[in-house]
């Protein structure tokens, strides 16, 4: 299994648990904890080989990556610190793993106030089980813009879904989850900018609008009860806040501004 953290002493407890007698090997990558995450994490020395990697933050895409190539069994599992498995998944896993497949995605379900939602964001499919030969040849990777970060196989290779959830613990309140969007959306607009894409005063006016009403009506998040309308929200605010500062990178600095790199 291969994982990323910092300071995640809140979730990822129960993530290991999630994966005690499924993995064997863990590979963490942490980049700087001063909470009990390590605490956590080398506690699991009992029942598996723990790998731990200490390294300064790479972003999204580089840390999976480092912690992927560090993966020595036949399959890695790739989590975050805050994705728990299900028994069902986890006996999808190891039955896949047995069956020495390539590639398997599984469904990402948030879970808010300890309840799963099962119309906001959904289906979620991620490619997150990878057989280690297909990293090591080049055929697999994490790919994709910080902090959208993918795991992805060339063409050709067979990709399975997997039956059962991976649970999304990602936020306990929506307070916190818009605090997460202006980090995370702030990121993914700089992301944009370093890739050439430039702000759109249209793509202001009509994402948030179009992302809330994805969530709403075409995903049936109203279903959800009021998360599913405050999904709705968030996923308006996050639209808004990434396409205002993608404008505002574009904008070139006036006279007498100091350009700080």
């Amino acid at each position: 299994m291969a994982i990323v953290c910092r300071d995640n002493a809140d979730t990822i407890g129960r993530v290991l648990r999630s994966v005690k007698g499924l993995a064997s090997q863990l590979v963490v990558v942490d980049s700087g904890s001063t909470d009990a995450t390590m605490d956590l994490v080398l506690a699991c020395r009992d029942w598996a080989e723990v790998v731990l990697l200490e390294t300064q933050w790479r972003g999204h895409v580089a840390t999976k990556q480092l912690a992927l190539r560090a993966c020595t069994r036949r399959h890695a599992l790739s989590l975050d610190s805050d994705e728990p498995v299900t028994p069902e998944l986890a006996r999808s896993v190891r039955d896949a793993c047995a069956r020495d497949i390539p590639a398997a995605r599984v469904n990402r379900v948030v879970e808010y106030r300890g309840r799963l939602l099962r119309h906001c964001w959904q289906p979620e499919w991620r490619l997150r089980l990878i057989r280690t030969d297909l990293v090591g040849d080049g055929r697999a990777k994490w790919g994709g813009l910080d902090p959208h970060d993918k795991l992805e196989v060339e063409p050709g290779v067979a990709v399975e879904n997997l039956a059962g959830t991976l649970i999304h613990e990602s936020f306990p309140s929506f307070e916190r989850h818009l605090h997460n969007q202006l980090r995370l959306q702030a990121v993914a607009a700089r992301s944009l900018r370093a890739a050439g894409r430039p702000g759109s005063v249209w793509k202001l006016v009509t994402s948030p609008p179009g992302a809330f009403l994805k969530q709403v009506v075409l995903k049936g998040a109203w279903r959800d009860g009021r998360a599913g309308w405050l999904a709705g929200g968030t996923a308006a605010a996050g639209a808004l806040i990434k396409h205002m500062i993608l404008l505002e990178l574009d904008e070139p600095a006036g006279p007498g501004t100091v350009k700080r790199s």
